[in-house]
């Protein structure tokens, strides 16, 4: 019998449906460190010639201001959603003033805790509470962990598709919502696979730990790393909490999600009760002494998402009005592209994301949330390890073995996809993955290992490098006047949107945080 897959793959198919997937919507989000010309973490401000990062559209910061991040517009194709981030990346080097964006996911030569600038959004009550979030994870985490830097890779697919994988059914947003947690399931079950495919961070500056204790190896007297480790940056030493283990969040429904997320949100923590909110002077430490401060401050591989109004909790628009797209984060900046991702990887994600929608989607229990972090923590550390096993639920099983498996299933979409857009650029991504299956070192984790290496380099030396070629690349690219010029204006109208927000009257800023908190309590 045909699975919920092969079946919707036919229906798919049909002529007067392809079209439809002419119109997948993605979007990319990709953080990078600026670093001085040594490599040291930059301590200026974000350059203004780049705009307000409170209200450019395009370019903004993440945790430290030092860590710029581009949001690319939503697209229809994989060029146009690179040629956007290409174009991002050309205007910015053009006002770095001689600073590098540091090309790996996991930093370099950081210094003190203490001495890495949080990042700044200005004085309205919404960009005090932007930095203030970020303090209390710096409080909370340490500013060393929040300098890591990845892609985001958003998608969702056109709505005239729902009614066709409904099999003409009328649809609403609930079952909406209830296809695309199906998705994120699916995807968490099988996101080891792009784990082993695209992690680009086997090792890390012993600057990052700063003392910490680890069970890594000295590849030589400034870098540690794993033998056959994936991904660093996705371990129990990058972007994971151990308090958060704690959760338990469920993504059976919607509903699951918002509550367990809700309780994080709202339930004190003894480890942040400690931390105070506010220090000896009165100043705030932290948004809250939650085991979460905000929705954003859980740490997952993938997200539900839907765009918020202003002043509006993400949770409370996810809650209200469903889940419009999802977010896939367990992805490293590539060193060796120069934007951070090629198409071929964006394409592989399309087709894997469109495999993990058709496919059957049982319900998680506790036993299977176990297994997906065994499986996870294996390919983070292990990945490249020969004989390496993970577990399906049912049996012990090869990650090479299971790995073919979920390819030829991803193969199908892939060839889906190729026939509505024409060509073979899909089946050829798919392709390429499977002779990185094959053959470990292929892999971006084993190239940089190779390299470093091959070059007698350091981590620190192989990211300097990888980072003066990147910015040779894109120096020698400057924009036209005609685009300059459009992005000068759009940087200008960011910093006046950010002059009137800042002037702008408001109520004071503990009765804005408390009303924030409100939509929580009332979900």
């Amino acid at each position: 019998m045909p699975t919920c897959h092969h079946r919707s793959l036919q229906t798919l198919g049909r002529s007067n449906v392809l079209s439809l997937l002419r119109q997948l919507r993605r979007g990319i989000e990709k953080e990078s460190l600026r670093v001085q010309p040594n490599g040291e973490l930059a301590q200026t401000r974000h350059p203004e010639a780049l705009g307000s990062a409170m209200t450019h559209p395009e370019i903004t910061t993440d945790f430290a201001e030092a860590l710029v991040e581009y949001i690319t517009p939503v697209r229809h194709s994989v060029e146009d959603t690179l040629a956007d981030l290409d174009r991002l990346h050309r205007y910015s080097f053009s006002h770095l003033n001689g600073e590098l964006l540091w090309t790996s996911s996991m930093p370099c030569l950081l210094g003190r805790d203490e001495d890495i600038p949080v990042a700044e959004y200005g004085g309205s009550n919404a960009a005090r509470m932007k930095t203030l979030y970020r303090v209390g994870l710096g409080h909370r985490y340490g500013r060393h962990m929040q300098t890591i830097a990845g892609i985001h890779y958003n998608f969702s697919v056109p709505d005239a598709l729902w009614p066709v994988l409904a099999d003409g059914q009328d649809v609403d947003q609930d079952y909406i919502t209830e296809r695309y947690f199906g998705l994120i399931r699916n995807f968490r079950r099988w996101s080891w696979l792009l784990l082993y495919l695209f992690s680009a961070s086997p090792a890390m500056c012993k600057s990052f730990l700063d003392g910490r204790s680890h069970r890594l190896q000295e590849l030589d007297g400034a870098t540690l790393y794993l033998p056959h480790a994936t991904s660093l940056r996705m371990g129990d030493l990058g972007y994971q909490s151990s308090a958060q283990e704690e959760l338990d969040i469920c993504y059976n429904s919607l509903d699951n999600y918002v509550q367990t997320l809700k309780r994080g949100i709202l339930r004190p923590h003894p480890d942040y009760e400690r931390i105070g909110l506010r220090d000896e002077q009165g100043e705030y430490r932290q948004l809250s002494t939650g085991l979460l401060q905000i929705e954003n401050e859980f740490y997952s591989v993938i997200r539900p998402k839907r765009v918020s109004r202003p002043g509006e909790t993400p949770l409370t628009a996810l809650a209200h009005r469903g889940t419009e797209y999802i977010e896939v984060r367990c992805l490293d900046l590539n060193p060796f592209e120069p934007v951070g991702m090629d198409a071929a990887t964006a394409r592989f994600l399309d087709a894997f994301l469109l495999y993990c929608l058709l496919a059957d989607s049982p319900l998680c229990d506790d036993a299977m949330r176990e297994i997906i972090h065994r499986n996870h923590h294996r390919v983070v550390n292990q990945g490249r390890e020969p004989g390496l096993e993970l577990e399906d639920g049912v049996r012990a099983r090869s990650l090479q073995e299971w790995g073919e498996e979920l390819l030829t299933a991803i193969e199908d979409c892939a060839a889906v996809l190729d026939q509505a857009l024409g060509g073979e650029d899909y089946r050829r991504a798919c392709a390429l993955q499977r002779q990185r299956l094959a053959n470990p070192d292929l892999t971006p984790s084993a190239r940089v290992l190779a390299t470093m290496r091959e070059a007698g380099q350091s981590f620190g030396q192989f990211g300097l490098a990888q980072s003066r070629q990147v910015a040779d690349h894109f120096l020698a690219r400057p924009l036209s006047a005609q685009d300059e010029a459009a992005m000068a204006r759009v940087a200008a109208e960011s910093l006046t949107r950010l002059q009137e927000l800042n002037e702008g009257t408001e109520i004071s800023f503990e009765r804005y945080l408390e009303q924030y908190y409100e939509q929580y309590r009332t979900l």
